[in-house]
């Protein structure tokens, strides 16, 4: 068509049928293509424009700190950081025969059965009890996500006088029973248990309102139905807030986990990854060999071995867990 306005997204025959119909000459196929090509490729750019300011942050915080991590692995580096020596996957192998790695690895798995079940079910039920519509819940509801508005490091501070072997008010307690005080985080047997706990109370905020939220998107005429079938509280819960709330609880567990693996603050701040190395996560292994004894090539055939581990239990979680997710 000479004249009118051409929409790029209509059909080709509709151009033609509109060009005859108003006696208006028709618009070859081959010049058709080149102009929607042309209006394609201007909106590509256009939306790259767009995205270009998230790219560049991707980029300078994600993508190139990724990839020299990916090439200092493979040297040996001088205190600044410098590859000095290339050797290839000496780091690694260093990395798997070594006594401590083995022990941390050990730990951090111990770390995460502790922390990501024991906050997520704990989450759970203090959700089901806060959705219920009683006087008064909303002081329970705050109370209950509270730990959200504390940081790493005073949660961390609160817990270690908790903890202190003298005065701690859960040795004080122990010895108002009769019992011998507990070294909580001085004692192997204790001091990953203990870390756990406080890791647990930190996350129990966020965890909790997740899944608050999602509980409050499920129907109460569902709820209302299975009561007139004469169905249970615990009925209820198993077939009908279980299954519906399944795509949160397939989220919070999914964050929970890769939270647990970069578990830091909490463990710098009260055992240094000790007693005996039990509570020295990988993460605070990487830290150790980057930032105090200066191996930046170690450290980051470290971080390699996170990141992958990390990957893997994603892509697992993805392909057997969400299997049994009831989405609406």
């Amino acid at each position: 068509m000479t004249e009118g306005k051409f929409n790029g997204e209509m059909t080709y025959a509709a151009v033609v049928r509109a060009g005859t119909e108003s006696g208006t000459v028709e618009i070859p196929e081959t010049d058709f293509a080149k102009i929607k090509r042309k209006r394609e490729i201007r909106n590509f750019f256009k939306g790259q424009l767009y995205l270009l300011p998230s790219i560049l942050l991707f980029a300078v915080f994600l993508f190139y700190p990724l990839f020299r991590t990916i090439y200092l692995s493979f040297f040996l580096t001088d205190s600044a950081g410098t590859p000095t020596v290339f050797v290839g996957l000496d780091n690694f192998r260093k990395i798997f025969t070594s006594p401590v790695f083995l022990q941390s690895l050990q730990s951090t798995v111990l770390f995460v059965l502790y922390t990501v079940p024991g906050t997520v079910f704990i989450a759970l039920v203090l959700a089901v009890l806060a959705n219920e519509k009683m006087k008064g819940i909303g002081f329970f509801r705050t109370i209950f996500s509270s730990t959200m508005g504390v940081s790493v490091a005073a949660g961390s501070v609160f817990w270690m006088f908790l903890f202190h072997p003298t005065i701690g008010w859960l040795n004080q307690l122990l010895k108002m029973f009769g019992l011998d005080p507990v070294g909580w985080l001085t004692d192997p047997k204790w001091a990953l248990l203990s870390v756990s706990v406080t890791t647990i109370w930190m996350n129990l905020g966020f965890t909790f309102l997740v899944l608050l939220g999602g509980l409050q998107s499920i129907d109460d005429y569902l709820y209302e139905s299975a009561e007139i079938d004469g169905a249970g509280y615990f009925y209820k819960i198993r077939r009908i807030t279980i299954p519906l709330l399944s795509p949160t609880l397939f989220f919070v567990i999914t964050v929970s986990l890769i939270n647990a693996f970069q578990t830091f603050g909490q463990i710098d701040m009260l055992t240094r990854g000790g007693p005996q190395n039990e509570t020295n996560l990988i993460v605070y292994m990487i830290y150790q060999e980057a930032f105090m004894n200066y191996q930046y090539g170690s450290g980051s055939a470290l971080a390699i071995i996170l990141f992958v581990i990390v990957l893997l239990l994603t892509v697992l979680q993805f392909k057997l867990v969400e299997k049994r997710v009831h989405y609406q």
